[in-house]
């Protein structure tokens, strides 16, 4: 499966062992950039939700992962035991890639003021930034030699984004943790960015109203005028999970074909 991608092989990530959250299916950005990471000879680990197994183990066997680690963000029994198995399993960790992310489907959709509920909010921001933070605690601890961390975001962090509401806020926060994170773990020699990806297939995009149209958008706005690619969106994290990647940190990288840089479409005019 991982040949799906035009992943060229090589040694940048060997003797590397990579911990992996967030796939969810062969369209998840995880799972690309878990591809990628393989295809340079990374030894990689997956945690996922413990009712997605039947999903991600064979898309992990794929690509030889060995190591699979259910994992319940929000619940930290869950969260201990997964650590300690990972730990048992692969001892030390050199790269971790955070891809979690949820909030509720109704709320992504139509006003955010008038939607947003207290409880959807808080679980939004548990699972989408409080779930960085956490597992980038318990992985540093993994990491005695330093080592990389990379979340994902999206621009509906930055700007309003129609029908993202409750989930921008939260990527919102997930980038300010980032930089965060990235200030108290740099004197171990562990880095910590984000990538914000442009729209694509995935699960999350589907739970969002209009989310087809954030992709067309997204293609016919951009400065390249195309697709953000799974290629694009995994070199970028292998650039900053591997060697390559040194002396950045605290950095939201965007791999959205130019997307976010366009202040106003062609083709369109200010009025004034």
């Amino acid at each position: 499966m991982a040949d799906d991608y035009s992943f060229p092989k090589g040694d940048l990530m060997k003797g590397k062992k990579a911990l992996i959250t967030g796939v969810a299916n062969h369209n998840s950005i995880a799972w690309g950039i878990a591809s990628q990471l393989a295809a340079q000879g990374a030894e990689l680990a997956f945690a996922y939700l413990p009712d997605m197994e039947k999903r991600v183990r064979p898309l992990g066997e794929s690509i030889g992962v060995k190591t699979f680690v259910p994992m319940e963000v929000t619940d930290d029994a869950s969260m201990d035991a997964a650590f300690a198995q990972i730990e048992s399993e692969l001892g030390t960790l050199d790269a971790y890639l955070h891809s979690i992310a949820f909030a509720n489907k109704d709320e992504l959709k139509g006003s955010f003021v008038e939607n947003t509920t207290r409880e959807g909010f808080l679980r939004a921001m548990n699972i989408s930034a409080f779930s960085f933070v956490d597992t980038a605690r318990r992985a540093a601890r993994l990491m005695p030699n330093g080592g990389s961390m990379v979340t994902m975001t999206y621009l509906g962090a930055e700007r309003v984004i129609p029908n993202y509401n409750t989930m921008g806020v939260a990527k919102a926060a997930l980038e300010a943790a980032t930089r965060y994170i990235a200030r108290d773990l740099g004197p171990k020699g562990i880095r910590v960015n984000a990538i914000s990806a442009g729209a694509m297939r995935t699960l999350s995009l589907a739970g969002i109203s209009g989310g087809r149209g954030m992709l067309s958008q997204g293609r016919a706005f951009s400065a390249l005028k195309e697709d953000t690619s799974m290629e694009g969106v995994a070199g970028a994290a292998l650039w900053l999970l591997s060697e390559l990647g040194r002396s950045t940190t605290g950095e939201v990288v965007h791999v959205d074909a130019g997307f976010h840089m366009i202040g106003l479409p062609d083709g369109e005019s200010a009025e004034g």
